[in-house]
């Protein structure tokens, strides 16, 4: 046996009808949507478009009920005249007036007519002799005019007009010749529930654009702040980023002042006594020169050299210096021990100049620091003592113990410095003088003892005195 399946009869009957009932809907919400559209632009403000679309909501809203309750009283054939019914709907169209008012984008025109001409033609239905029960109306003008008008004297006129109004027609005036109470019960509770219904109908959409607007606000706000922080962030970034730059600008002005005071030195005073030894050895190989004469020569060839070894030396550990910029090893170490390596180091070349050296570091006295950097330290004061010292003079090395650091100083009985030469060390002015045995000097050592005494948290001191002597000074911490 064959199954069909055939088309259920109330299926075609039915969606039709669903259409039918479907359509008018459709149209009335696109009505509503169109009139609450009314007057908007993409110019406006969008609290203002909420605004402007909440009046045109309501005027809708009393367009209809204003048309729609005279023309069901008239058509109920109550006792009533149909003259008062054509006066009942004038309100209504002071909404429709205001709807048009604003789809020709005037917007401040329609607020005018709305707040004055609605209350007044309700006050010429009531003088007409006609109560039809909307005194509640003037309640609702004067809250909706806090809300929609922005001026304070329209404000003020609106709710003085709309509470003077209710006053005299629900207060002072209390029966009229026509009441609708009299002609239809059921229509004069419509109009007193409707009354009732806008007013707590506008405070909603008031207290609801409030809070979206006091929301958005918030919100704004908040997105304010965010992209305050950032710009704070961003700015605080900028001016270290600005600082580093200035920081590094100096330090590249520094060291290209460096850079070429080093070219010079190395163009120059290290050339010099490599020419010195060319031109001796030179002499000796083609002219035979005589060995008392080669002699002679040699006490100012070694002093040269010796020159020679110890500015290589500085520029060696300068060069290290600045590969490792940032790279300090700080260790405990034996500030005695230290003290006799330079001594020891540095004691020939003192007799050999007839300057007494003397050794005053106390047994047992330890430092924090990096021990290489310090030990070039006190090479370099070491050797600019012994350089600016005379024959016979006197140069002591030795410590100074205080409670949290120990002050390490070399002490000399020789030329002294002026007060311009000790500005041009403190501003970095590095410059040469001869010493008192007319040995060379180039300032780099004293470069170098500034810039290792800084990495290890110290400074250098100088007293110094023309014709009595100087004093180089610098602290290294004690071990926790």
């Amino acid at each position: 046996m064959e199954i069909t399946a055939r088309p259920l009869l109330h299926d075609k009957e039915s969606s039709p009808a669903s259409q039918r009932i479907s359509i008018p809907k459709k149209q009335l919400l696109s009505l509503y949507t169109l009139v609450q559209s009314f007057g908007i632009s993409e110019n406006m403000e969008e609290y203002d478009q909420r605004k402007l679309r909440i009046f045109n909501q309501v005027n809708f809203f009393q367009l209809i009920t204003g048309l729609l309750l005279p023309l069901s009283g008239f058509l109920l054939n109550t006792a009533l005249p149909g003259r008062v019914w054509l006066i009942a709907a004038l309100p209504a169209l002071v909404s429709g007036l205001v709807l048009y008012l604003n789809y020709g984008r005037k917007q401040e025109l329609a607020l005018i007519s709305y707040f004055l001409l609605y209350p007044f033609f309700t006050c010429v239905v009531y003088l007409s002799g006609f109560n039809p029960g909307v005194s509640l109306s003037f309640i609702l003008f004067g809250i909706l005019s806090v809300f929609f008008l922005n001026r304070i004297g329209n404000i003020i006129f609106s709710l003085s007009f709309s509470m003077v109004s209710y006053f005299l027609l629900a207060v002072v005036i209390r029966q009229q010749p026509y009441e609708l109470r009299e002609a239809s019960n059921g229509l004069y509770l419509l109009n007193q529930g409707l009354s009732l219904l806008f007013i707590f109908y506008g405070l909603f959409l008031i207290k609801k654009e409030n809070s979206i607007y006091q929301g958005r606000i918030l919100n704004k706000n908040t997105i304010l702040e965010d992209k305050n922080k950032e710009i704070r962030k961003q700015s605080q970034k900028l001016e270290e980023s600005a600082e580093l730059l200035k920081q590094q600008a100096t330090q590249l002005a520094e060291l290209n002042t460096v850079k070429t005071k080093l070219f010079s030195i190395i163009s120059h005073d290290l050339k010099a006594p490599m020419y010195a030894m060319r031109n001796l050895f030179k002499q000796a190989h083609e002219q035979d020169l005589p060995a008392e004469e080669l002699k002679k020569n040699i006490p100012e060839l070694l002093n040269d050299m010796n020159y020679a070894v110890g500015l290589m030396e500085n520029l060696l550990q300068w060069a290290r210096a600045q590969m490792q910029a940032h790279t300090v090893n700080p260790e405990i170490v034996d500030i005695e021990e230290a003290i006799n390596d330079v001594y020891q180091a540095l004691l020939l070349p003192a007799r050999t100049k007839g300057v007494i050296l003397l050794n005053d570091a106390p047994p047992k006295v330890f430092g924090y620091c990096d021990r290489e950097m310090m030990n070039l330290v006190m090479r370099n004061l070491l050797s600019n003592a012994i350089k600016f010292t005379p024959e016979k003079g006197k140069i002591c090395i030795g410590v100074h113990e205080h409670k949290s650091f120990l002050e390490i100083y070399v002490q000399d009985s020789g030329m002294g410095m002026s007060h311009e030469a000790l500005m041009r060390i403190r501003n970095n002015d590095y410059f040469t003088t001869k010493g008192t045995a007319s040995e060379s000097g180039t300032g780099l050592g004293l470069m170098l003892c500034k810039e290792f005494l800084v990495r290890n948290g110290g400074q250098l001191y100088i007293e110094s005195e023309p014709g009595k002597g100087s004093t180089f000074s610098f602290s290294v911490p004690k071990p926790e």
